[in-house]
């Protein structure tokens, strides 16, 4: 009885909390839309959104400069929706992340993922792709995109070596492959002769929502939509990995195949990522461990709100 009160006492905390936080975070949105060098009403913000995303039937902007128009929509409005989906698909990563490699320290990189993305965007920045074009962007995405790929394969070849995948097993190859590509990544800086393209590494690796446009977000809101949802659909073998090996093959799951096809999706995404705005760490590895200190371990519950806690931090 006394346990039954206080399961409903938690669950009406935590949809108060939500509600809270639902609330904070549309507050979060409009207000950091509207502060910046240029200080902007939270009135005009408002009046310049209903204009833009109706298509000019509701909202007034006759009385706004273009130039308020402009910064709103053009600047502050992609790089907003950027960092939501970034937070959201980096909390999700993690999340999945430390249950399939049971491990509590474990983030969207551990699998080497971001020295991957690092070299690919190195290599790209330091042999000048497109850097006279207007496909230079484009490129320095697709490189790293292509190094984090690259990295995520080599770590399930590592972890496949002499039977088994284990979670042990991935952690180690992920170090392995880290090591790995981080001294590639020096060596090509080392052997450049390019004070520029140095410079430019340097700001990628530190990671920023800059380059954020209206021509990068579909790609990067489907993604990460439609592999969030994948994710929070697979909460009963992520509780299972909680169990470990040997309580799963009893239950006749086979944690293997689920491990390497949760590694590549979220390689995928945490790839997709990184091309987009470098490399920006800490949300796949706290977001995680304070969703479960509020919401519990269960995943079903656990997924959705990393994604939801993570777009709004």
């Amino acid at each position: 009885m006394f346990s039954s009160k206080k399961w409903i006492q938690k669950s009406y905390y935590q949809i108060a909390l939500t509600f809270f936080l639902v609330i904070f975070f549309v507050f979060s949105i409009v207000f950091s839309l509207g502060s910046g060098q240029a200080e902007i009403s939270l009135i005009d913000v408002f009046q310049i959104l209903l204009y833009k995303f109706s298509g000019g039937v509701l909202g007034n902007i006759a009385d706004i400069e273009q130039a308020v128009v402009n910064i709103i929509w053009f600047v502050r409005t992609p790089r907003v929706l950027m960092s939501i989906f970034v937070g959201l698909g980096l909390a999700t990563s993690g999340a999945i992340m430390q249950a399939v490699v049971q491990n509590p320290l474990a983030d969207p990189y551990i699998l080497g993922i971001s020295s991957g993305a690092s070299l690919g965007a190195t290599f790209a920045i330091m042999i000048g792709f497109g850097s006279a074009s207007i496909f230079s962007q484009l490129n320095l995405s697709l490189s790293a995109f292509i190094g984090a790929l690259l990295a995520t394969f080599c770590v399930l070849f590592l972890s496949n070596i002499g039977g088994r995948m284990t979670s042990t097993k991935l952690v180690l190859s992920g170090t392995i492959i880290n090591s790995i590509f981080s001294s590639f990544s020096s060596l090509i800086i080392y052997l450049a002769d390019d004070a520029e393209g140095i410079k430019s590494v340097t700001f990628w690796s530190m990671g920023s929502l800059a380059s954020a446009s209206w021509s990068k977000l579909p790609l990067l809101i489907v993604v990460t939509l439609v592999i969030s949802v994948f994710f929070a659909s697979q909460f009963r073998i992520l509780n299972t990995m909680l169990l470990g090996d040997e309580a799963a093959v009893t239950l006749g799951i086979s944690l293997g195949k689920y491990r390497r096809i949760y590694m590549i999706i979220a390689s995928l995404l945490t790839g997709l990522i990184v091309a987009n705005s470098g490399m920006i760490g800490f949300v796949g590895l706290i977001i995680p461990h304070i969703v479960r200190g509020i919401y519990g371990s269960d995943h079903k519950k656990l997924v959705p709100m990393c994604g939801f806690i993570g777009a709004f931090f």
